[in-house]
């Protein structure tokens, strides 16, 4: 039952083929017996999971019931969770129960979804490898001596895995996008602020969005009904009608122009990585779609302004995480200057001091027009680029990560090598547009993505693209060894 989508586990649901309690119990089997190999959940919350399957099966007999009734699945734990340990990966949060759930949690519960647990991730969602978590390092299912990207890593490995079919996941810089194809999975961040931020612990509010993963691209359109929303509690929520993204999954491609970016296929991209997602685009040519070579000529410019302007905003958005008012507590403080600073010393690991000292040193007086004014400046001409580019084509692609999945501490001790790995992914969440990843090939025995950016609000046109995609090829079936 492992093997079966989400949209095959509901339709199988609706047939009686199984109950939502056999196929809940099954991957929290799966869990228990593999998921120490990989460490890609925190949190795993058997009991609640089987109570709410055996609520579901009973309302499935009584009648009509909401699509993802009884249907499993996994939340990151950067999703606030009634009730339940909301770590964000980091010792800071160890002890916080919130006492609400995030709207994206309560919209997946007023669908009927069964919880499995929450996925492990890189702390307050600061990494590209899943290995600054407090709570260990996720590993990739497909060699567990590499990482499976980060941030999201946990949710990206539970799904390669086989341990959960779907998951929700957050995406700052690329945190979706890149996991996913380290993983041989499907991940789509949508439009900021389709999704809403409410109940998301905060890493850089101007750029971080919601978003699912699962293995195909009908099932991330399945997800994305339940998860797009407007939501007045989140200021930055757009208020436009959700369309049903099921509904544009079978549009022929034929006539829709795919822009090809120049700079995305230049020095730093794998050879292996950039055959693979050539091959993809030669099976677009096939399906009626026709390449266009663009230019965005600011590009160089999206690593360096990220890493201004997402360090600024976590400085200020960690600022709350002082000691006093919930998590982590230093023990015997001699006075409140002494709280603080043990209290986030403590607290805090190394990758989110870095982020805290570098974006204060951009905020601070003498510097603010020097850096942070100047990364807005920069990510204003990247948010044009693309205005530009969508007036020549429907679509961009290329390559989501510049090479397949590296070993464990293969960057750790050059924090430039590691932030590069996103250089293909940060500018779509400077510019505020969606992108997703789908797996098109594998690189010594590794899954590679390729990214598909669209315009504005424009899911539908992505997900019918890559599910086209996958009724023409197979990478997303392939599962890692012994897995399948």
């Amino acid at each position: 039952m492992h093997n079966k989508t989400l949209a095959d586990i509901i339709a199988g649901l609706n047939r009686g083929d199984f109950s939502s309690v056999e196929i809940t119990r099954h991957f929290l089997d799966r869990i228990q017996q593999l998921d120490g190999q990989y460490n890609s959940f925190i949190t795993v919350t058997a009991e609640a999971a089987l109570a709410s399957a055996a609520a579901a099966d009973q309302q499935r007999a009584n009648g009509s019931v909401p699509l993802f009734c009884g249907v499993p699945m996994a939340h990151k734990d950067i999703f606030c969770t009634n009730g339940v340990r909301t770590s964000c990966g980091s010792k800071m949060l160890d002890n916080f129960v919130p006492p609400y759930d995030a709207t994206v949690v309560e919209n997946f519960a007023n669908a009927g979804a069964v919880i499995l647990g929450k996925t492990n991730m890189d702390e307050f969602a600061m990494g590209s490898s899943n290995e600054t978590s407090y709570y260990g390092p996720v590993k990739n299912p497909w060699d567990t001596n590499c990482v499976p990207g980060g941030s999201s890593g946990g949710s990206a490995a539970a799904i390669a895995a086989r341990l959960t079919p779907a998951a929700t996941a957050t995406d700052t810089g690329g945190s979706i996008r890149q996991p996913a194809a380290l993983c041989g999975i499907t991940g789509l961040k949508p439009t900021y602020g389709r999704v809403s931020r409410w109940g998301m612990i905060a890493f850089a509010s101007s750029l971080d969005q919601g978003g699912p993963m699962a293995r195909t691209a009908e099932d991330c359109a399945l997800m994305l009904n339940v998860m797009a929303s407007f939501d007045g509690k989140d200021s930055t929520s757009i208020d436009r009608p959700v369309p049903d993204y099921s509904n544009y999954l079978n549009q022929p491609l034929s006539g829709l122009k795919i822009g090809i970016p120049k700079e995305y296929f230049g020095e730093g991209l794998n050879p292996g990585t950039e055959q693979a997602v050539r091959d993809a685009l030669a099976e677009y040519e096939k399906l009626g779609a026709t390449l266009v070579e663009i230019s965005l000529p600011h590009s160089n410019l999206a690593v360096p302004a990220y890493y201004v302007i997402a360090p600024a905003e976590a400085s200020a958005n960690l600022s709350r995480f002082d000691g006093v008012r919930y998590g982590y507590r230093c023990e015997n403080p001699k006075d409140l200057r002494d709280l603080y600073m043990r209290t986030r010393g403590e607290g805090f690991g190394e990758e989110v001091k870095r982020r805290i000292l570098v974006g204060a040193y951009c905020l601070s007086a003498g510097y603010y027009d020097a850096y942070y004014r100047k990364a807005q400046q920069a990510r204003r001409l990247i948010k044009q680029d693309f205005v530009d580019a969508f007036q020549q084509v429907d679509v961009i692609m290329g390559p989501t990560s510049p090479s397949p999945a590296f070993g464990f501490g293969a960057k750790g001790n050059d924090p430039v090598a590691m932030y590069l790995e996103d250089i293909y992914t940060i500018a779509t969440n400077l510019a505020g547009l969606p992108g997703m990843s789908v797996p098109c090939g594998l690189v010594d025995n590794k899954p590679v993505g390729l990214q598909i950016i669209g315009d504005y609000f424009d899911e539908a046109l992505m997900l019918n693209m890559a599910h086209q995609f996958q009724q023409a090829t197979d990478w997303h079936q392939r599962a890692p060894e012994g897995l399948a």
